[in-house]
């Protein structure tokens, strides 16, 4: 990358800030644009600069850093490094693709590796896949004041086989769904929003039920909030920590959590590398 990483450091805490910006000084490709101490600015600021890089603290007074991607929408950097004392967080940070979470405090080390990490992940392929990952759930949640639909299986000719299509059901309103064009799902608090091309659905089913549903159609679990169409898988990214991602055939990635390897490997038919 020759052109400079633009960043913006967003902490409602000036030492934190501080901080930050410091150890950054030592990353001559990283510049610093512009910083915010809570969430509307923050909001306000990104879209203004549109960085790279987002330096982003979890909890702030008046809107936490969640709240603030999900306002951002499509407008989310392309990078965003979680920086917070909360460590509970950390497996959400991870859901919406974050490229690192810095627990304070934290000395020199960890943050440099954290950073090479985001530059290492800000190279092409990973920023267009961690952008169009972004672009899909913020375009589904976009529309995320649309009633919840509940779901069932389509009548097929032999009710012991795998359901083909999925009726969708809003109202009066039933929308076949075929099984094959399904991407990936994932839970929303009481609900799963359902991916397949450039639809989403959002059901009124749980996660597990799904789960049981699509069992012999070819769907894995690999993490506890996200379900994959194993026909999608296109890449799996496994870092040495045993955590790591897949990236589907369309760009988008997904969190693997670290216990479900052994059976997405065993899904796909794949052998232990």
């Amino acid at each position: 990358m020759t052109q400079p990483i633009r960043a913006i450091i967003v902490d409602d805490e000036p030492a934190a800030r501080d901080a930050v910006r410091t150890m950054l000084l030592q990353r001559p490709q990283v510049q610093v644009v512009a910083e915010a101490s809570n969430g509307h600015e923050a909001e306000a600021v990104i879209r203004r600069m549109r960085p790279d890089l987002l330096f982003l603290d979890v909890q702030m007074p008046d809107r936490d850093g969640f709240a603030v991607l999900d306002a951002l929408g499509p407008d989310v950097p392309r990078g965003v490094v979680f920086v917070t004392a909360h460590d509970e967080h950390a497996i959400r940070a991870f859901d919406v693709h974050a490229l690192d979470y810095l627990l304070k405090p934290f000395g020199r080390q960890r943050f440099n590796a954290a950073v090479t990490r985001a530059l290492d992940r800000l190279s092409a392929l990973d920023a267009l896949t961690l952008q169009r990952t972004l672009s899909s759930m913020a375009l589904a949640r976009s529309a995320g004041d649309q009633p919840a639909a509940d779901v069932a299986a389509a009548p097929s000719n032999t009710s012991r086989s795998a359901p083909r299509r999925l009726a969708v059901r809003v109202g009066s309103k039933v929308t076949l769904v075929d099984v094959d064009a399904i991407d990936w799902m994932e839970s929303v608090g009481d609900y799963v929003r359902i991916h397949a091309g450039k639809q989403s659905h959002l059901v009124t089913q749980r996660l597990h039920a799904l789960e049981r549903l699509l069992a012999t159609s070819g769907f894995i679990r690999v993490h506890r909030s996200l379900i994959v169409n194993g026909a999608r898988v296109h890449e799996l990214h496994r870092d040495a920590d045993g955590s790591g991602t897949i990236a589907l055939r369309d760009g988008v990635r997904l969190r693997v959590a670290r216990d479900r390897w052994d059976t997405l490997y065993q899904a796909l038919k794949l052998e232990e590398p």
